[in-house]
This record gives structure tokens, C-alpha cells and sequence, in this order.
């Protein structure tokens, strides 16, 4: 799958987003290490501690059907705006895709950042 037809599925995601509060609907697009796609989108909740990011949502439903090994993810933002990923959806993915690449959307052009460029001392085990 082309970065271009990845990031299409992520910006098609946003459209399941939850986001009463905030208005930011975000999707995102994963390829696992054997080709396989899984999407997700942000989920927000009143209590904002239970709010769930779509990376994360994403990452968490293909970590659920068994797989841990994330080659590439998307990240897009309903309104054109670039997305970029959160402390917590960047410590998660440290943990499941630590040599993966991160896509996002930035004026209109997409491009690549490796996870160390996005979080450079991510803890480890």
C-alpha cells in the first residue's frame, strides 16, 4: 500500500470519530508487519481521562486480533490540520512499532518521520 492510498484510509477514519468536546476529528491507518490495515479514530468521553486517541484506537485493535509488529501508521485531521501524535499514542508506539514510520499531513503534502524524530528518548523495557 502506497503512503498515498495509507493516508486516504486515515482521513475516511475521521469520519467515525467521537468528538462532542473538542470538534477535532482524527483518524489514523496502520499496517501491520505482514500487510495487514487497521484503522481508527479518536474516541472522547466527558470525563477527559477516558478519551482514547485514534492512533491508539487503532494500534489497540490490531494489537487485540494478535498483531504486534506495526510497520507504518497514517494520522490525518478532519479539518486539513496536521495531526501530530501525542505523548501517549508516540509511548505506544515506541512499544509496537519502534522502528515504524509516522505519516502525516502537513500543508497539503505528506510526510515521513521516523519515531526517534517524534520521540527521541522513549522509555523502553
Amino acid at each position: 500500500m502506497t503512503n498515498e492510498e495509507l493516508m486516504e484510509n486515515a482521513k475516511a477514519a475521521t469520519r467515525f470519530s467521537y468528538a462532542p468536546y473538542s470538534n477535532f476529528k482524527v483518524g489514523a491507518a496502520l499496517l501491520t508487519e505482514d500487510g495487514e490495515l487497521y484503522t481508527g479514530c479518536n474516541i472522547e468521553n466527558a470525563s477527559y481521562g477516558a478519551t482514547n486517541c485514534a492512533e491508539r484506537t487503532a494500534i489497540f485493535k490490531a494489537v487485540s486480533e494478535g498483531k504486534k509488529k506495526i510497520t507504518k501508521i497514517a494520522v490525518a485531521a478532519g479539518d486539513g490540520s496536521t495531526a501530530y501524535p501525542c505523548g501517549i499514542c508516540l509511548q505506544v508506539m515506541q512499544e509496537f512499532m519502534p522502528e515504524g514510520t509516522i505519516l502525516l499531513e502537513e500543508h497539503g503534502i505528506i510526510v515521513s518521520y521516523s519515531l526517534k524524530e517524534l520521540l527521541p528518548k522513549g522509555f523502553t523495557l
